[in-house]
């Protein structure tokens, strides 16, 4: 169950970081106005006293969420960016040089990156 559902968080790495990411802005977003400017959600956001106490911990939350999203967005474009470079070449050399690295950092993409590598693999006759 457990390589299923990391499986499934694999496959959807790019739209789970980003609504990951937007998740914490918007909690962020509440905790920032909440501690510093308190008018605005009473006024705007027509939130309560009760919410509002909660302000410092939605900022912490929130802060949290946002870098984990932004994290988690740059390391999978940061390793999409790496494997499709290194993919372009047609020297079975260069390729040979970081097929360690390729082949670990293709663990961590979606699985097209795995047969696209595969693909390259038998292309240029790598075992």
């Amino acid at each position: 169950m457990k390589m299923k559902i990391i499986g499934f968080l694999r496959e959807y790495q790019f739209f789970f970081s980003i609504i990951l990411t937007i998740i914490g802005f918007v909690i962020l977003f509440l905790g920032v106005t909440g501690i510093w400017f308190k008018d605005i959600p009473e006024g705007f956001l027509n939130l309560n006293d009760d919410f509002l106490k909660w302000s410092f911990y939605l900022l912490v939350i929130g802060f949290i969420v946002f870098v984990s999203g932004v994290w988690y967005l740059y390391s999978f474009l940061k390793n999409r960016k790496f494997v499709l470079e290194e993919l372009r070449t047609n020297k079975r050399s260069e390729l040979l040089k970081r097929h360690g690295e390729l082949k670990n950092t293709v663990k961590h993409l979606p699985s097209k990156y795995q047969k696209m590598l595969k693909e390259k693999e038998e292309e240029l006759k790598i075992k």
